[in-house]
């Protein structure tokens, strides 16, 4: 068997910058044993697998280690293979996911996702994360991450986490953010729960991060930027509970996988 791959670097106009994502068209589902040994062996924070159906896309994604119910750069990814390499896809993209029908539609020559949005709620920090983070103290909040909340974007740069003390905690991941000079607010997200220990990009952070730094700016359109040695850029738009997450992407390689 021969399946077509595409790996496309997201949040960003340039190849090596955003955050690099395999992208695999398939016609039917494979069982998810080799879905999973799949995105393995590519060894990227996400694999993105999609199916055509009757109007929309089924759609799913997949860390090295485990298959995850929401991802935003390989959405981004995904929606970039439909439209510049693959045929006839429509002005809006639907896709089924395991969050819901997630939508993403040509915005100039940005991408924008609508996704929904989450609040973060203040919560205590658990035992041994700041310190595992190297922070003093700081502000916590939770969705399906911890949100910690610091002063300092020079902090947010200097982070050097002990990633096995992070591993174990209850939630997906941990976001570090801090309002920016040069954008609205800047991030650096560590998911090792997931096998990611940094993600240069998440988009799906920012379905948490855009309300929390709407609410605390005043304003419903934001910038952002992501990363630490590798960086990307996104703008936000909060729309009632709904975010609309948009950013360019560039095509890195195309090949086949052998089966």
């Amino acid at each position: 068997m021969k399946l077509d791959i595409y790996q496309v670097d997201a949040f960003s106009q340039h190849a090596f910058g955003g955050n690099p994502a395999a992208v695999c068209p398939l016609t039917e589902w494979l069982p998810d044993e080799q879905l999973q040994h799949i995105a393995a062996e590519n060894n990227l924070s996400e694999t993105a697998y999609f199916v055509p159906r009757d109007g929309f896309y089924e759609l799913r994604w997949f860390t090295p280690q485990v298959e995850v119910d929401l991802c935003g750069h390989a959405t981004l990814a995904t929606a970039w293979v439909l439209i510049h390499a693959l045929a006839d896809a429509p002005q809006m993209l639907r896709f089924a996911t395991r969050s819901g029908e997630l939508r993403v539609t040509r915005k100039g020559d940005e991408l924008a996702m609508d996704f929904p949005a989450r609040q973060p709620q203040r919560c205590e920090p658990p035992a041994g994360m700041l310190s595992a983070l190297g922070i003093e103290s700081a502000d916590v909040f939770s969705t399906d991450d911890y949100i910690v909340l610091v002063d300092d974007e020079a902090q947010v740069a200097a982070l050097t986490p002990d990633f096995s003390r992070l591993k174990g905690l209850p939630k997906r991941g941990i976001a570090v953010t801090a309002k920016s000079t040069r954008f609205d607010f800047i991030s650096r997200w560590f998911g090792p729960n997931v096998g990611i220990d940094e993600d240069p990009v998440t988009g799906s952070a920012h379905t948490s991060l855009a309300p929390f730094w709407a609410e605390r700016l005043g304003k419903s359109h934001l910038t952002a930027e992501q990363g630490g040695q590798r960086k990307g850029q996104l703008h936000c738009e909060l729309q009632g509970d709904r975010v609309i997450i948009s950013g360019k992407a560039v095509l890195y390689m195309q090949g086949t996988i052998y089966l």
